[in-house]
């Protein structure tokens, strides 16, 4: 399932969504000015590579990388994807927290979302980049405030493309069983992080801390909704 836009409006315009797109995007396009050794060093100097961090986690240069590694894209495929899901998702979660609010929970997001590839691949020397662990937080959030949102979606099937409204507990449930069987799964093989493939368990990371850090706000909005007559 590829989702293309949810019919949940907004109050705000949401400004750090948007900044955050043009900043991730930004850096592409700076990086497209690179030749292949010059990206290499600025991957190498500003992606988060987990050996290097585990080394030497109190140092101010490992710890920018954490924060650094989450506006850098390796391709246009991942910048799009990634760009997708946080207009779709993050413009909702921007209007529920708040401009500032937003920032600090998609930052404690990625954050947590690079530690949790890192505890998995504690050997690796290769960088970790993107914004998937942070957008991952977004999507642990969307679910549990607005679960029944309708999210309109491609489904290929077979040599067929249906399009459909989906409730968004269907679109992001389905993301994260994929995230964690393909995580788990790399586990019996190698990590993400050392075979220079996808990081899933910054995803599942990203993902799970989301949860974490919205439920409070979750629960306190159930307790605000007002009540039947005959409800208990």
């Amino acid at each position: 399932m590829i989702p293309i836009r949810d019919e949940n409006p907004v109050r705000r315009l949401p400004w750090v969504t948007v900044a955050l797109i043009l900043a991730n995007v930004g850096v592409f396009v700076y990086q497209l000015t690179l030749t292949p050794e010059a990206l290499q060093s600025f991957w190498s100097a500003w992606a988060f590579t987990p050996s290097r961090f585990v080394a030497d986690p109190f140092s101010p240069t490992q710890i920018a990388t954490v924060f650094t590694a989450m506006f850098m894209h390796a391709g246009w495929v991942h910048l799009g994807g990634n760009m997708l899901y946080l207009w779709i998702f993050g413009n909702n979660i921007e209007d529920r927290f708040g401009p500032i609010g937003f920032i600090a929970f998609y930052l404690a997001g990625g954050c947590a979302a690079t530690l949790a590839q890192a505890l998995a691949s504690l050997g690796s020397a290769l960088p970790t980049l993107g914004a998937s662990g942070a957008i991952a937080a977004v999507l642990g959030a969307y679910i549990l405030l607005f679960p029944k949102a309708s999210v309109v979606t491609i489904i290929p099937v077979f040599v067929f493309i249906e399009v459909a409204r989906v409730p968004a507990y269907l679109v992001i449930g389905f993301w994260f069983v994929l995230q964690l069987g393909n995580g788990l799964a790399s586990l019996g093989v190698a990590t993400a992080g050392a075979t220079g493939g996808v990081a899933w368990f910054a995803h599942i990371g990203g993902f799970l801390t989301g949860l974490v850090l919205t439920l409070p706000v979750a629960l306190a909005a159930r307790a605000r909704r007002p009540r039947g007559p005959y409800s208990r």
